[in-house]
Formats: structure tokens, C-alpha cells, sequence
């Protein structure tokens, strides 16, 4: 799919990978809708990029569809829809002052795995509702993984299966909307050099770079964008998951 002359709705695109994505889309030609919970860096971003800023809870229905009809509204119906809204935590099931508690896995849950797919069913079906390009297609649906879905560390139950869930709606998401000509896909990024990681002290930084095979250093957040462009592009690829972490394999701690 040609990116230029599409429109494309980001999540998370106030910063880090999502706002990354949302610049390098906007440089191929793409009309961008920065949707994010934080007002100040977003709409700094959509000024940046001639987009538009629309506030959104990704994890609230009635948000999410305000969200959405706000976008619509200023651009039309995505061609693309770029996950890239989510939260960390860490937390371990059973620690010094007992169990989890229950609400902290909660809300990772429904931030990164309910946040994803409330955004997927909108603009899946705003998607559905346009004219398919020469090649029959109508859109590309891209969400975020990682790579704790597979090899999730101690401390990250709730993190590791917001993500796993991620991973697992993928194919099904894929199958069921391939009738109207609609790819899903999700990127699985290892250590990146996002804001968080960014406030580490240099040696903490250096310490995660060395668990990296090659290269041995923390992604970038355009080469999160640039897979992002490889797969909107590539109307061939559907229904994967792509591993983007320099060969790491995280240990258990």
C-alpha cells in the first residue's frame, strides 16, 4: 500500500515510538492524527507534522469512539492504524508484603491489550467502509508488542501478558477482516531508547546495550518507524508478528 495521500492514526504518538512512527509517516506523505493522552506533547507533535491531535483513553470505549469520530471527521478513514499506546509496570505475583494486587495487572491489561483492540474494532471498521486501492486492499493495522510476550522476566506477569495477548489476536484479527481487505500485524520491539529508558543513568544504559547480540547497543525508536513503513508497503505481509531486537533473548531476571 502507498503511504502518500493516506491518512494514518497513531497511538501513543506524543512521544518515543509512537511519535517517531507519526514523523516518519507524515514525511512519506501520510496525513497523521496524533492520538494520545498527553495534550501539551501531542499537540506539539501534530503542529510539528501539519496532523491533528486528538485526546484518547485508549482503554475507555466512550473515549476511544470520541477519539475516533474526531479523527474522522478532521481526515476522513484511516488507511493505517499504528498501536503504539501502552504503559509499563513491574510487579511481582507474590512479594514482601503479599500478592499482587489485583488492579495493578488490571490496568496493564486494559491499557496495552483492551487499549489495542478497542482502537483496532473502531478504525477496523471505519477502514471497512472505504474504497479498496487497485490491489483490493483498504487498510493496515500495525500494534505493539514485545519481545516479554515470549520471554517474559520475573516481575513482568502483567506487562508480559497484556503483550502475549497482543501476539495472540494478531493472526485471528488478520483472518477475520482479510474480506475487506485488511492486514494486521504487530512489531515485537526488544530494549529501545524510548523517554523511560532514555532518564537511565549512562551505565544502566550501557548494562542493558551489552545483553544485546548485535548490534550491541538499544533501538532506536525510527527503526520502529521504519519496520512500521516496510510493512504498510509490503501488501504481502499479514497476520505476523516481527521480532525487532537485535538477536536478544531476555533472561529470566
Amino acid at each position: 500500500m502507498l503511504i502518500a495521500g493516506k491518512t494514518a492514526f497513531v497511538t501513543g504518538a506524543a512521544s518515543g515510538l509512537g511519535a517517531e512512527t507519526a514523523r516518519l509517516l507524515a514525511a512519506a506523505g501520510a496525513r497523521v492524527a496524533v492520538l494520545d493522552r498527553d495534550a501539551v506533547k501531542g499537540q506539539a507533535i501534530a503542529q510539528e507534522l501539519g496532523g491533528q491531535y486528538v485526546s484518547v483513553d485508549v482503554s475507555d470505549a466512550t473515549s476511544a469512539e470520541a477519539a475516533v469520530s474526531a479523527a474522522l471527521a478532521a481526515f476522513g478513514a484511516p488507511a493505517v492504524l499504528v498501536n503504539c499506546a501502552g504503559i509499563g509496570t513491574a510487579g511481582r505475583i507474590v512479594g514482601r508484603e503479599g500478592p499482587m494486587e489485583l488492579t495493578a495487572f488490571q490496568k496493564v491489561i486494559n491499557v496495552n491489550l483492551v487499549g489495542t483492540f478497542n482502537m483496532l474494532r473502531l478504525c477496523a471498521h471505519a477502514m471497512s467502509t472505504a474504497e479498496p486501492d487497485a490491489n483490493g486492499q483498504r487498510g493496515v493495522i500495525i500494534s505493539t508488542a514485545s519481545v516479554a510476550a515470549y520471554e517474559g522476566q520475573v516481575g513482568q506477569a502483567a506487562y508480559a501478558a497484556s503483550k502475549g495477548g497482543i501476539v495472540a489476536l494478531t493472526l485471528p484479527a488478520a483472518r477475520e477482516l482479510a474480506r475487506f481487505g485488511i492486514r494486521v500485524l504487530a512489531i515485537a520491539p526488544g530494549l529501545f531508547l524510548t523517554p523511560l529508558l532514555a532518564e537511565l543513568p549512562p551505565e544502566v544504559q550501557d548494562g542493558l546495550a551489552s545483553t544485546i547480540p548485535n548490534p550491541p547497543r538499544l533501538g532506536q525508536p525510527v527503526e520502529f518507524a521504519q519496520l512500521v513503513k516496510a510493512m504498510i508497503e509490503n501488501d504481502y505481509l499479514n497476520g505476523e508478528v516481527i521480532r525487532l531486537d537485535g538477536a536478544l533473548r531476555m533472561q529470566a531476571k
